[in-house]
């Protein structure tokens, strides 16, 4: 049965013969291949995606001087989020190079673990991102952007034998109508979006800025299943009014790595970087929360879903009752920026109360808060109802990218940007599509999550989620993503040059390296390390030890020694040693999960027990319960690691039941 269209959806076909509604083409006439609806973080990157691969491309926002806006935390990346923007740049998308160009603060998080998880972060100045990623827009090839409000959908009547529609364009605010053969939908927070502070509640979809009520009514009348979910964000408070000296000072790193591979070092030197600072809540602070739940309105009622892993300072104190202190970050937001940024403290109780909260920290005593904390509730689709393509599956041409899927974060709804507008070029152009898989990427990993298993919660990216983290570590995105980026168009040649040529440095040195096999004692004498009980080694083995440096090995083997004037290649040899027998042995691993793979999962296993299981798969195993191994192995999350455990955990079971019948 093809889709019914309500009174308030206007026909594709209606519209084209009506004079009382204008069509905007293209200057030559033509519609536009992709329309992008949203100049956030997913729409700026859906809309350069798009006409990157070659599609003329129409970005529509509400507010031009809001396109690139950083609504929420002055950052990106982080533990899993930097992978993403490692990915993203991978496919020349465009927010790592101007990361790369407005931070005042970069580190790597997660240094004590390896390198396969490490998190690339930096601290952004807002007013500079904002202006850079402008000027990217109005300049870039086949994309025109303009200002408008979206209200409805163009949607071209089915054929008697079909069942689904074609989206065919929109109908701005205006009435007027624009054409195109794609439409993005990328409108994060905004789908009948609601600002809460303390009991007081009010339509927008974030501070200053109207929210899209039209177009969710729309979305919703086209039959989509929708939900809500809640978001927060801190207070800003007054720079000058904070005490630093009472602060633990926290520094970015000596040597700041760029996000982008495009990039050998960001724009700043080292010692320009701005500080960031460390303070804490107390009783008091948890006191204040406590005593003022009855006015909090987005605490208290379960209008929509909060998020798990970036919760608020009132949640926090909800759930962890015997925890004395909480960390705060104080962040700034640009090189001269009067305010910082609390990372730690998103609260929604009334604005007088946030004032006096802050005052109980340390640091704080006498801080001003320049703007209040709040919640924003808002309408996500379930993301379910999209294809790999992220192209929904009830509409033909209609896209949906970011937060409007359930997500929560930039580089989560810039990666789904990318995907979409790729993919919406792609379409047009008759090229083959961006399909990526969770083997292959943590984008992939984020658009399987999200199709497959849906979210009830706003969905953020932790490397926990993926399986082999170990192959999709944030050094190596170039190289694991480059033929999927050229099959789709999406890569300028700039980008495959520099990509070939680093694969053919690397593997070149990697090949002498491999070949180049001495004997224990022979290396012994020369390096001045004691090695591991073994005959002979190759010069490669020798690299996978951490405390053996290519610069010690570049002493003694020809040919590699000039990878030292690049560090970036340089280190991505050594890490590319570090894990190559980590990557054997999860082959080995693997190899024998699918051999073992009828293997019945006892009823009894006592999940919690087992040591090595990460906190994250426990949860997996709990909630879906497979019953062999091969179903286990199927279920999103589920690393080799955490297989391997659970295959020794069945066959001890499995051998003490026998040894207890043999007793008895």
């Amino acid at each position: 049965m093809p889709l019914k269209l309500p009174h308030r959806i206007i026909s594709y076909n209606t519209v084209k013969h009506s004079s009382s509604r204008a069509f905007k083409p293209l200057k030559d006439g033509k519609p536009y291949d992709v329309i992008v609806v949203g100049g956030g973080h997913a729409g700026t990157e859906a809309a350069c995606a798009s006409a990157r691969t070659g599609a003329d491309t129409l970005l529509l926002t509400q507010k031009l001087s809001s396109v690139g806006e950083m609504a929420c935390n002055p950052s990106f990346g982080g533990i899993g989020k930097g992978h993403l923007i490692r990915e993203i740049d991978a496919l020349d998308g465009i927010c790592a190079r101007i990361c790369d160009k407005s931070g005042v603060q970069y580190k790597i998080l997660n240094r004590k673990k390896g390198p396969a998880v490490w998190g690339l972060r930096a601290q952004i100045d807002r007013k500079l991102y904002k202006q850079l990623i402008q000027e990217t827009l109005l300049s870039y090839p086949r994309l025109t952007v303009m200002e408008g409000s979206v209200e409805n959908l163009l949607l071209h009547q089915p054929d008697m034998d079909t069942n689904t529609h074609t989206c065919k364009g929109i109908i701005l605010g205006d009435g007027n109508a624009i054409e195109a053969s794609k439409v993005i939908i990328t409108t994060g927070t905004f789908l009948r979006g609601a600002i809460n502070i303390g009991l007081e509640t009010r339509s927008a979809g974030r501070m200053g800025d109207e929210p899209s009520v039209g177009l969710a009514k729309i979305i919703e009348d086209c039959g989509f299943r929708m939900g809500r979910m809640r978001t927060g964000t801190p207070p800003r408070i007054d720079k000058s009014t904070i005490d630093f000296s009472k602060c633990q000072i926290m520094r970015g790193d000596d040597n700041p790595t760029p996000f982008s591979f495009m990039n050998s070092k960001v724009f700043i030197e080292p010692s320009q970087q701005m500080l960031c600072h460390m303070t804490h809540t107390n009783k008091n602070t948890h006191k204040i929360i406590e005593d003022t739940m009855h006015l909090n309105y987005h605490i208290r009622e379960e209008s929509g879903t909060a998020p798990r892993y970036c919760p608020s300072i009132e949640s926090k104190i909800l759930k962890f009752k015997d925890k004395n202190s909480h960390q705060i970050w104080l962040e700034p937001e640009g090189f001269d920026a009067p305010l910082i940024y609390p990372q730690g403290l998103s609260c929604t109780m009334p604005a007088e109360y946030q004032q006096q909260l802050v005052n109980t920290i340390v640091g704080l005593e006498e801080a001003k808060i320049t703007q209040p904390g709040y919640g924003v509730e808002y309408d996500y689709i379930d993301p379910r109802q999209l294809k790999q393509t992220l192209e929904t599956k009830l509409i033909h041409s209609l896209y949906f990218a970011g937060q409007i899927n359930g997500t929560t974060g930039y580089e989560e709804a810039a990666a789904q940007g990318l995907v979409a507008g790729v993919n919406a070029a792609c379409s047009v152009l008759d090229c083959p599509p961006l399909l990526l898989n969770r083997t292959d990427s943590y984008i992939g990993v984020l658009i399987d999550d999200l199709t497959t298993l849906g979210t009830k919660e706003p969905y953020r990216m932790f490397t926990g989620r993926a399986e082999f983290r170990m192959s999709l570590r944030p050094d190596n995105a170039d190289i694991r993503l480059l033929d999927k980026g050229k099959a789709s168009g999406c890569l300028s040649k700039e980008r495959i040059d520099r990509v070939h040529r680093n694969m053919t440095t690397l593997d070149r040195a990697k090949e002498i390296l491999q070949n180049d096999v001495r004997k224990n004692s022979k290396w012994i004498a020369l390096l001045g390390h004691s090695l591991p009980q073994h005959k002979s080694f190759s010069a490669y083995r020798l690299l996978s030890l951490s405390r053996i440096s290519l610069e010690d090995i570049s002493k003694h083997v020809k040919d590699v020694g000039h990878l030292l004037e690049t560090p970036q290649l340089a280190n991505r040899l050594k890490i590319d040693a570090e894990y190559s027998l980590y990557l054997e042995k999860q082959e080995a691993c693997m190899a024998e999960i699918n051999r073992e793979a009828a293997l019945i999962i006892p009823d009894d296993l006592d999940l919690f027990s087992l040591e090595g299981l990460s906190n994250e798969c426990r949860e997996i195993l709990e909630q879906a319960k497979p019953g062999n191994l091969a179903a286990a192995s199927r279920l999103p999350g589920m690393t080799p690691s955490a297989l391997f455990v659970l295959l020794g955990a069945i066959k001890t079971s499995k051998f003490t039941k026998i040894v207890q019948s043999t007793i008895r």
